[in-house]
């Protein structure tokens, strides 16, 4: 008797229990729907913002609510959030028991698709949703704007590679045509060095200047034949010999700067 009493007690006890959570679910309930109801309000009055705080609420408190999913994916939209807004059309879809909803919910997605520039995507999403609701025109015409610009990003692509591929081949023509450019100036500078060239004159013309017979010669030219010079005479020997001197380091000094050579770095 007693044992029985004791498994009517725990039988009691368990729908005591069961009652009492499904309570609590049915208030869980009422009260997301409570803030899909107010975050439908403020969508209407365009208060997009806190609309979607509220259905937000509304997913916290009943995380599966399906209607909360998709107000919440068009609120996003509405404020120009398309990245967060696709996942939430996604679920929607998903969730979705018959196919005018889950048509709707691929539509959303490919509009979020064709914002996004995701044209590969719309194009997916807006075939989902046809084979979903076939008399849908909005969404058939979507697809085949989709479709076009899709084509039209291909074709972009493509131009562009072709031409990154094209001007590629055009800079290693140019570095190889300058490479054989600089080898070729190379060579000829070896052959031929102009200011090698200029400094043996230079050498040849001073080795002239100060050749001591050709010097004597001059001195002796200058000197009077017949006679002591006079103070004139000394004057003007001495200034010629002073410019002589003048000019022969003139050329030894531009001799050492033409001397010395700067190499050029390339840029490539």
């Amino acid at each position: 008797m007693k044992k029985l009493q004791y498994i009517l007690g725990i039988v009691f006890l368990f729908f005591g229990f069961a009652m009492q959570a499904q309570k609590d679910s049915i208030a869980i309930q009422r009260e997301a729907r409570k803030h899909v109801r107010e975050g439908n309000k403020l969508y209407e009055k365009k208060n997009y913002t806190d609309a979607t705080a509220a259905y937000k609420k509304a997913l916290n408190k009943n995380s599966i609510y399906k209607k909360a999913t998709y107000n919440l994916g068009n609120a996003l939209y509405q404020q120009k959030n398309f990245k967060e807004a696709l996942p939430q059309y996604e679920l929607a879809a998903k969730a979705a028991e018959d196919k005018p909803t889950k048509a709707e919910a691929f539509h959303n997605i490919g509009n979020a698709h064709m914002e996004n520039k995701n044209y590969q995507g719309a194009v997916d999403a807006y075939k989902n949703s046809l084979r979903n609701n076939p008399n849908d025109d909005e969404t058939r015409y979507n697809l085949a704007v989709a479709k076009k610009l899709l084509k039209k990003q291909n074709q972009n692509k493509k131009n562009d590679k072709n031409k990154n591929k094209k001007d590629n081949k055009k800079d290693n023509k140019k570095n190889k045509n300058d490479q054989n450019k600089d080898k070729k100036d190379g060579k000829d500078k070896e052959k031929k060095d102009p200011k090698k060239d200029g400094d043996k004159g230079d050498e040849n013309k001073d080795k002239k200047n100060q050749d001591p017979k050709k010097n004597d010669k001059k001195k002796k030219q200058q000197k009077p034949r017949q006679g002591k010079m006079t103070p004139q005479q000394v004057k003007q020997l001495l200034e010629s010999l002073n410019n002589e001197e003048k000019k022969t380091q003139k050329k030894l000094n531009a001799k050492k700067a033409r001397g010395k050579k700067v190499k050029q770095e390339k840029d490539w």
